[in-house]
């Protein structure tokens, strides 16, 4: 009779195959496997069909969630745990949980995994000093992060990731960035973050919609922050890169299965209007939570349909805006009607989400029962200081600045950090 794991290990057998050295296996990129004549190739694919050869003879932890899946959607901790030349030791969930059955700002509780008999460690909102004591518990030397990011600050797993490698290098342990797909792909956009405001939305100075992929953006922290973390230095780091992504594609991966990174990040489409419309988490708006569109869907029981018809007397950029009503099921205004608008982003190479968002937070501060939302931490007031990075774009806004003023605000460090990012690139 067949066992559990000779099954797991016959489910993976087509992503078994010699392994390749880096030169081999860019040279036969685009017609090594079939895999690859299906579009993009994650680093996690990759990764399965050379047999996991750069896990083998280390005790790995691996940092994921639902979306660290293989194209046939089975797990990579399924996959590594189905070999017998594999040492999984833990798996570190973040934000959300391993599983993703938490919501926002919550996480899962440590506990066994039943497929895998591995220990899951909760791993959310720990700093650099919490994730070595469970790196150290799990014992671990080589970390392993694969997570679906949408390349925006204040999405929390990339500070996961930071943390996780100011920990790494605290052991002496190895950091591989299995890399996978930016959906909002490479364009730069939105303010920098300024000391005062970093929170677990924002750790670090970098700018709001990044456009890196989580590869690129680990290459980043280790060369531009990690040397002046604590005591300095850098982790050793491996990115096991896509094949077939194209930087100037947004939206949708073509032949990737998309998993949810979160609860509300359901489609790719989410993923392309959030790294504007995250901002109205700061503001007494519904943001689509408790909805099937969320940050698509945009309103408050105060609004109308003029905002609709401001929005697109604008003309924005590869955006239109339709009329919508809602009834959010949870979170703000939860089992009230809201007037607002969903948004239609028409062409993804010209929609500016950033911009766009600016341009609906002017309009919808035209009510007055409007409001910015009120944060617990009385040294910063407002929420929207922590997503956007400073008070600048909650008082521009106030003070009726227009949209294309406020953007320009912030373009000379767009123009600074797209300078730093360039040398930290893998894809072009």
């Amino acid at each position: 009779m067949p066992t559990r794991r000779s099954l797991l290990t016959g489910g993976t057998a087509a992503l078994t195959a010699p392994l390749l050295t880096s030169g081999q296996a860019r040279a036969a990129a685009p017609d090594a496997s079939a895999a690859h004549s299906r579009g993009v190739t994650t680093g996690a694919e990759l990764s399965a069909a050379r047999g996991w050869s750069l896990l083998r003879g280390r005790r790995t932890g691996v940092i994921s969630n639902p979306t660290g899946v293989l194209r046939d959607t089975s797990h990579i901790v399924d996959s590594m745990a189905a070999r017998d030349d594999l040492d999984v030791v833990g798996v570190f969930g973040p934000e959300h949980g391993f599983r993703g059955s938490a919501q926002a700002g919550e996480s899962e509780p440590e506990f066994e995994d039943p497929r895998t008999g591995l220990t899951v460690y909760d791993a959310y909102g720990a700093d650099a000093a919490k994730m070595r004591e469970l790196f150290t518990k799990a014992g671990a030397d080589t970390l392993v992060f694969d997570i679906q990011d949408v390349g925006v600050r204040f999405y929390t797993y990339i500070w996961t990731m930071y943390h996780a490698m100011v920990a790494a290098r605290s052991i002496g342990a190895r950091f591989v960035v299995l890399d996978r797909p930016n959906p909002v792909g490479r364009r730069a956009d939105g303010p920098m973050m300024t000391d005062g405001y970093t929170s677990g939305v924002g750790l670090k100075p970098i700018i709001q919609q990044h456009g890196m992929t989580v590869g690129e953006l680990a290459r980043y922290f280790n060369g531009e922050l990690l040397p002046d973390e604590g005591d300095g230095g850098r982790v050793e780091l491996e990115v096991v890169e896509m094949r077939g992504w194209r930087p100037s594609h947004v939206g949708a991966t073509e032949g990737l299965p998309w998993v949810p990174p979160s609860p509300n990040m359901p489609t790719a489409d989410t993923a392309v209007v959030y790294p504007g419309t995250g901002w109205f988490e700061g503001t007494n708006l519904s943001e689509g939570r408790g909805t099937t569109r969320p940050f698509e869907l945009i309103g408050a029981p105060y609004l109308d349909h003029h905002l609709s018809d401001r929005l697109n007397a604008r003309g924005l950029p590869g955006v239109r805006f339709r009329e919508g009503y809602f009834v959010p099921t949870f979170s703000k205004h939860e089992g009230e009607t809201c007037g607002g608008v969903q948004v239609f982003v028409t062409d993804p190479a010209r929609y500016r989400p950033v911009l766009t968002a600016v341009a609906m937070l002017v309009e919808a501060r035209r009510y007055d029962d409007f409001a910015w939302r009120e944060d617990a931490d009385t040294e910063r007031p407002f929420w929207i200081d922590k997503l956007s990075g400073s008070p600048r774009l909650r008082e521009m806004v106030d003070d009726g600045r227009e949209p294309d003023e406020i953007a320009a605000a912030w373009a000379g460090e767009v123009r600074e950090f797209t300078r730093k990012r360039r040398r930290h690139l893998l894809y072009r």
